[in-house]
Parts: structure tokens; sequence; C-alpha cells
């Protein structure tokens, strides 16, 4: 499956994943870096137990900065 990247680095995700990881508007994306490929995770409402196990490390402390931003820019 392919998605086009819009001059505003917006893209699609397509309806067969959004369907299958039940993914909804709500719902926020982890963007990992390795090497010269990206690895998309969604980010359910408990995002610290959808974490556990995942990557090398350190996305866990990622993700609770940028909850912690997100919440002093409220």
């Amino acid at each position: 499956m392919r998605s086009t990247i819009t001059s505003r680095g917006q893209t699609v995700i397509p309806a067969k994943i959004r369907h299958k990881l039940h993914l909804s508007p709500s719902d926020r994306l982890e963007w990992v870096l390795e090497g010269n490929t990206i690895r998309v995770i969604p980010v359910k409402e408990n995002s610290i137990s959808s974490y556990r196990g995942q990557g090398i490390g350190g996305s866990v402390n990622r993700l609770l900065a940028e909850r912690e931003k997100d919440s002093l820019a409220e």
C-alpha cells in the first residue's frame, strides 16, 4: 500500500490499515526512524501499555516527555 505526501507534509493512512488496527481520528502515531526506515506505531489512549515491548528503548520516555509538553501547552 502507498500514500502520497502533500506539500504540507501530510499523508493518508490507507483504509485497510485504519480498519485492521481500529484507528480513529483521535488516535496518535509515533514515528520512529531506524536507519533509512520509518516505523509508525499507533498510540492508543492507554499509550504506556501500548508501548511495552516496542522498539530498542526510550519510546516510553519520549512519549511521557511529549505528554508533559502537551499538558503544559493546554
